[in-house]
């Protein structure tokens, strides 16, 4: 995966677009973030350490599919959960996390999406759960890229895209473990790269209606053939160069 802003997507005949930079509104409180990510990383550098390294502390050999930490990472305030494990053999990809809100995280006005064909039952009540995004990193524990899944990965409820956006100012860890830093850090990349987790969130429910419409009898939702609907190869250092241009535009 190249470490620079671009994008790809399995659906040829969906284009997986840029966020634009004039529809941007907050983009104080994004660079606000970003100072947080760099402050975050300045800590774990000075001590020689970083944020994957953290996550894998103690916990023996690195396994494809298991979770890092064993038992997850989950805030009982805000109900978000996340994990970091390998599976993918990307080139670049050390590995990558999921990130996750659940039930009691989630407004009862947000329902997960009916109509849809379900071969395979989804989780429902209190074990119900929305997936946001999954962030790649690097061997040196630097973030490469975001990239949207399908239901089937993670055996996710499936909320359509909207919904699930309407969600995403809820993510935040907000205690110690395994890492106060680490926490902080996955916190604000969230508010950082908020447009690209938003496009490819939309894009994702468009490649998964366009599949369904192509494949009329087959779960598209289940289907193996199709895990990752989209991604975009992200650097800190690029995104924040655009916004602080940005910024020098609307205050010129």
């Amino acid at each position: 995966m190249s470490n620079t802003l671009s994008c790809f997507t399995c659906e040829a005949d969906i284009p997986l677009e840029m966020p634009l930079l004039e529809h941007i509104d907050n983009v104080d409180e994004m660079l606000n973030a970003a100072q947080t990510i760099k402050e975050c990383q300045r800590l774990l550098d000075k001590a020689g350490i970083n944020v994957v390294s953290e996550l894998l502390k103690g916990q023996g050999t690195f396994y494809q599919l298991n979770h890092y930490p064993e038992q997850d990472v989950y805030d009982d305030e805000s109900h978000c959960q996340y994990y970091y494990h390998n599976h993918r053999g990307v080139e670049g990809e050390h590995g990558h996390f999921h990130t996750f809100i659940r039930s009691p995280g989630i407004p009862e006005s947000i329902k997960p999406m009916s109509g849809l064909m379900q071969s395979e039952p989804w989780p429902s009540g209190e074990n119900a759960l929305a997936h946001f995004v999954c962030i790649s990193m690097d061997d040196e524990g630097l973030p490469i890229g975001l990239f949207a899944i399908n239901r089937w990965v993670c055996a996710q409820t499936w909320y359509s895209a909207e919904d699930t956006i309407a969600l995403l100012d809820r993510f935040y860890i907000d205690h110690a473990y395994p890492n106060l830093v680490v926490n902080q850090w996955l916190t604000a990349m969230f508010v950082l790269f908020r447009p690209y987790i938003v496009a490819l969130l939309r894009h994702r429910d468009k490649v998964i209606a366009l599949r369904q419409v192509n494949n009329p009898d087959v779960d598209v939702l289940e289907d193996r053939e199709l895990d990752v609907t989209g991604s975009f190869a992200i650097t800190v250092e690029q995104w924040v160069a655009k916004l602080n241009t940005l910024l020098e535009y609307k205050e010129g």
